[in-house]
């Protein structure tokens, strides 16, 4: 597989910034299957933008907004459109959308759109790429969730992607497919043929409070009771924020770590974004799933974990795909908001911790999200599991 990397920071004029990604893809020969993977800032016109490029492009385009991008070659990106084309003689690329998501109706809409997508491929799909909403509101899906629904429907196939973003307030998120657009849906892409993915997922905490709590009650991503009191509760006790429901950016550098127990036996280390209090019952909604009976402490993010672990994730990925014995030509990355955060007014340190690592060969193309998407491997057996993160640096190379 091939892949090309193309960007420009005109948002407001398409029809300009559509005469720029042309004339960079003008060169890049197209081979006989094609997809295109966008990432916006938020105030693009994305339909407008779908409008001028499918005029040209006749092939799958799916993406969404984030509150930034970065391209191994052009570093850091706050706004623009970003754009990743794939290209293969020996893949196929199966694209679709679901309609909006809530917790009633999300499994039925995922699995029915993956089975379509599925019948459109001549062989088995051996990866998935996919991005979608987030946790705004108690009626939406929590990110463990939706990948736990996109992993059951096939077998032990890894999925990545993460969760669209915008400027920290929730309200301009997107997802789109095609011309279709979507504030709470899943947009998928089924890869068949020959592929051979790697994945490396690290998180930027390397320190923790010095207590925990028992989950006694929960619900998915919602928490009710700490131990013998209320989430609201312990975080009063804790001398913590409660003063209104909407706490996602005032939480952002103090993550909650929660430890995740497989059937099997494994465990998982998570770090989960508070998102939601609820006053009237005490709980709070988290964008991740937080399992009763784990135990629940406190992270926090710093800028030289951030610099350090992004490093890091580059270094191992490399020599996963050195040890492979495989052509890589491709990375997509996902890098949570909270680490651009901690990162200050050095925004740009993230990628120049990475940038100069990089082979010529290979096109990387990210995005700062709200949540990250990536398989990861349990602490006892070494198997890897699909799951959803936060305040992680995950990389897919392929």
């Amino acid at each position: 597989m091939d892949s090309i990397t193309l960007y420009t920071e005109e948002i407001d004029d398409l029809n300009e910034a559509a005469t720029e990604l042309f004339a960079q893809a003008e060169p890049f020969a197209l081979k006989k299957n094609t997809m295109a993977i966008l990432f916006v800032e938020e105030e693009t016109d994305y339909e407008e933008l779908y409008a001028i490029l499918s005029e040209r492009w006749k092939f799958p385009m799916m993406g969404c907004t984030v509150m930034a991008m970065f391209h191994g070659d052009r570093g850091y990106r706050d706004v623009g459109i970003s754009v990743m084309l794939l290209t293969a003689d020996d893949c196929e690329f199966s694209v679709g959308m679901t309609g909006e998501l809530t917790k009633d109706n999300y499994k039925d809409e995922i699995a029915s759109v993956y089975g379509s997508l599925k019948s459109a491929l001549s062989g088995p799909e051996k990866l998935i790429i996919t991005y979608g909403g987030m946790v705004t509101s108690e009626h939406n899906v929590g990110g463990d969730d939706l990948v736990k629904a996109i992993s059951a429907q096939g077998e032990r196939v890894p999925v990545f992607g993460g969760s669209a973003a915008d400027n920290f307030n929730s309200k301009n998120i997107k997802v789109f497919c095609g011309d279709r657009v979507t504030g709470s849906g899943q947009v998928m892409a089924l890869i068949a043929g020959n592929i051979h993915p790697r994945f490396i997922s690290v998180n930027s905490i390397e320190k923790k409070s010095s207590y925990a709590y028992e989950v006694t009650k929960s619900d998915g991503n919602r928490v009710f009771r700490l131990g013998e009191d209320s989430f609201i509760g312990i975080l009063r006790r804790e001398n913590m924020g409660t003063e209104k429901s909407d706490v996602f950016v005032d939480y952002l550098l103090t993550p909650f770590i929660v430890s995740i127990s497989e059937p099997n036996g494994d465990k998982v280390e998570a770090a989960r974004s508070l998102s939601l209090l609820n006053m009237e019952d005490g709980s709070g909604s988290f964008l991740g799933a937080v399992p009763e009976n784990a135990l629940l402490s406190i992270g926090i993010v710093r800028r030289e974990d951030v610099q350090n672990s992004a490093g890091k994730a580059m270094n191992v990925i490399l020599s996963k795909i050195k040890e492979a014995g495989q052509e890589y030509r491709t990375m997509l990355c996902t890098t949570c908001c909270a680490r651009f955060l901690a990162l200050g007014g050095n925004v740009s340190a993230e990628t120049d911790s990475f940038r100069d690592l990089i082979p010529p060969s290979i096109s990387l193309m990210g995005m700062y999200s709200n949540g990250e998407y990536c398989p990861v491997k349990g602490n006892v057996t070494g198997e890897e599991y699909n799951m959803f993160h936060n305040f992680t640096f995950s990389i897919l190379a392929f």
